[in-house]
């Protein structure tokens, strides 16, 4: 890839267009990673990668050198990511302990970044570029300790310095200099025995095991069969040799107990193996026997292959004491919401205009669906032109009025579940709130309850959960490590001008957060499924993928995102409640069916009516045929 600037010439604080410049990082990182189907997703988000999505940060629209510098080397080192890891081979070789994990993922990340800095210049600009952007951000500079300087960063800008002769970034060098005495005398030859290990990913994992035991963390390797590979390929050489009719001391001890097995007849067989079932089907029983016998009542039935029962999801959460599901009056007086609903309202006047105007088309929609059957063939009402000639040749006739009624409306409940993590900050929230705000209003108006919440985190980087998880001694793979803050902004059965003013909330400095998306969802479609209402619709509207940065560095990285898969699988395969999805600035479209991203906030306003319009059109298109239906003259007989 080309050096900083090399293909971009943006223009100094002019606006310019950032379509070019993100369909040129596209191709670059699709080539780089060698997968022509990779998407790339510029939002404000956290930047992450999985095999066949990266996210990226949204591109300011006065670009710099340095910003672009920046951005692509992010985008290169995901896309090396991509090319030069296996995940299969990091798995197997990963430290079972947390702290070694995380100097196992640094180290790795930056052996894929030596490849490519090793190979293409500009990516070894790039690359710089955004690791002093990013220590600069984390006030690397400032630190004045070892406790505020992460070992695993001062290791992996070490392990890179080694491999690629490339010295730290000026805003890394005081935390690596803190560390680097320390790391020189335990393990400075095990380090350069990293080097000639650089493209080797299965090799460079077992030298730093060692490297791992120079520093003290052997207790937190775990074990691991050195030989495993090896006898991988044994077993397949194996195979291959069987395949091909090769003689080995396994099949000729194979064939000399053949002769005994050849005496037992085809029947014999299957008798043998039908008391082997019996047999297993007593255990099974006896099994089922004794726990009854000791529980002293009915325990559950084992379910058998084939069972009907959901999937079960590997997620856990170390603790639930300090969740909390409260009321945007229970975090703010009155007098506090109000202020910040004044301010919500001064922020988005011009914009309450456009929504207003959507939301009242919204309105004669689903107005107009609720009047438009007939009742015909009456005998008093208004008359049926229809039938006018029957009326003047024979004014005694009976059944020739018509008369208008109401369309059978199922009862109806719409939940707005709004992402309040600390990327919608600013504009995002302002805008949802708004449009919330006012569509529930509308919806009020057309007999439609709506319940509005909202899900963040009680703290960065934790709270009082990784506090409980570092007090019991840090156990592995804890799950869930964040306090959980689900907000209920208006209820389903509250007015609208009671809960208005509680949106305000979302104006409030340091409520944004974290999100956990996949408890949230499974919080608020609990919610509707206690409700009466024939019909449930759960409106999902988020700017990215589900992060908490302290569950993520201690469990795998795709956590939180594999349990939200696993959440909106069921409710869309097994639940009654209709799931639709808006991503702001993310592409939602590939965890939910029924989803629409948009680019810009502003959109947000159209995205919301059109996606209710679009399901009650739904409804009464499925309604229609036995609605419209005229009955016939002899229908009462």
């Amino acid at each position: 890839m080309a050096g900083p600037g090399d293909n971009s010439r943006p223009g100094k604080g002019k606006p310019v267009d950032t379509e070019p410049f993100k369909r040129a990082v596209t191709g670059t990182m699709r080539a780089i990673a060698g997968e022509p189907e990779l998407e790339v997703v510029f939002s404000g988000d956290r930047p992450g990668v999985s095999a066949n999505a990266a996210r990226l940060p949204e591109p300011s629209r006065k670009l710099s050198r340095e910003e672009v510098a920046i951005t692509r080397g992010l985008s290169d080192s995901m896309a090396l990511k991509l090319a030069c890891h296996d995940p299969v081979v990091h798995s197997r070789n990963a430290p079972s302990g947390p702290e070694a994990r995380a100097l196992f993922e640094a180290v790795e990340q930056a052996r894929c970044d030596a490849v490519g800095s090793m190979r293409m210049e500009g990516v070894a600009g790039n690359i710089s570029a955004m690791l002093d952007d990013r220590f600069r951000k984390a006030n690397a500079p400032e630190v004045t300790g070892r406790e505020d300087a992460p070992l695993q960063d001062a290791l992996a800008m070490m392990v890179r310095e080694r491999l690629t002769g490339t010295p730290p970034p000026a805003s890394a060098a005081k935390l690596v200099d803190m560390w680097r005495e320390w790391i020189e005398d335990k393990a400075g030859h095990d380090l350069d025995r990293l080097v000639p290990e650089l493209e080797d990913q299965a090799g460079f994992a077992s030298h730093f095991r060692d490297v791992l035991k120079a520093l003290d963390m052997g207790d937190e390797i775990g074990e691991h069969d050195e030989s495993e590979d090896q006898d991988e390929s044994q077993d397949n050489g194996n195979n291959d040799e069987a395949e091909t009719g090769g003689d080995t001391e396994q099949d000729t001890g194979e064939q000399e107990a053949s002769p005994q097995e050849m005496e037992m007849s085809g029947e014999e067989q299957d008798a043998g193996e039908t008391e082997a079932a019996d047999a297993e089907f007593e255990d099974f029983a006896e099994d089922d026997m004794a726990e009854d016998a000791e529980e002293a009542g009915e325990s559950e039935r084992r379910d058998l292959p084939f069972s009907n029962r959901p999937p079960v999801s590997d997620y856990k959460v170390f603790t639930t004491q300090f969740d909390e599901t409260v009321t945007a009056e229970d975090l703010c007086d009155i007098a506090e919401l109000d202020r910040l609903r004044g301010f919500l309202d001064k922020q988005l006047v011009h914009l309450q205009g456009a929504v207003a105007r959507l939301a009242n088309r919204l309105q004669r929609k689903l107005m107009a669906q609720q009047n438009r059957a007939w009742d015909f063939d009456l005998e008093e009402g208004l008359l049926d032109t229809a039938r006018l000639t029957r009326a003047v040749t024979d004014p005694m006739a009976p059944l020739a009025f018509k008369q208008e009624r109401d369309t059978n409306f199922r009862d109806t409940v719409v939940t707005l579940l709004l992402d309040n993590s600390g990327s919608m900050r600013g504009r995002p929230i302002t805008v949802a709130a708004t449009c919330a705000d006012i569509l529930a209003r509308t919806l009020e108006r057309c007999g439609v309850k709506v319940e509005i919440l909202g899900f963040t985190t009680k703290a960065w980087k934790g709270g009082q959960s990784r506090e409980a998880w570092i007090g019991a001694g840090k156990p592995a793979t804890p799950g869930r490590l964040n306090d959980l803050r689900h907000i209920i902004y208006k209820s389903a059965d509250a007015p609208w001008r009671r809960s208005r003013r509680n949106l305000g909330l979302m104006m409030r400095e340091g409520l944004l957060k974290e999100n956990i998306d996949g408890e949230a969802l499974t919080w608020a479609h609990e919610r509707l499924l206690a409700r009466p209402e024939q019909r449930r619709i759960l409106m999902m509207i988020s700017d990215g993928a589900p992060v908490d940065d302290c569950t993520l560095s201690v469990n795998p990285g795709n956590y939180l995102e594999r349990h939200l898969r696993h959440v909106i699988e069921d409710i869309e395969t097994r639940s009654p409640v209709e799931l639709i999805a808006i991503g702001i600035g993310h592409d939602v479209t590939r965890y939910y069916r029924r989803a629409v991203t948009i680019v810009d906030a502003e959109e947000l306003a159209g995205a919301m009516t059109d996606q209710l319009a679009d399901l009650f059109d739904d409804e009464i298109q499925m309604a229609t045929p036995v609605r419209g239906r005229r009955k016939r003259a002899g229908s009462h007989r």
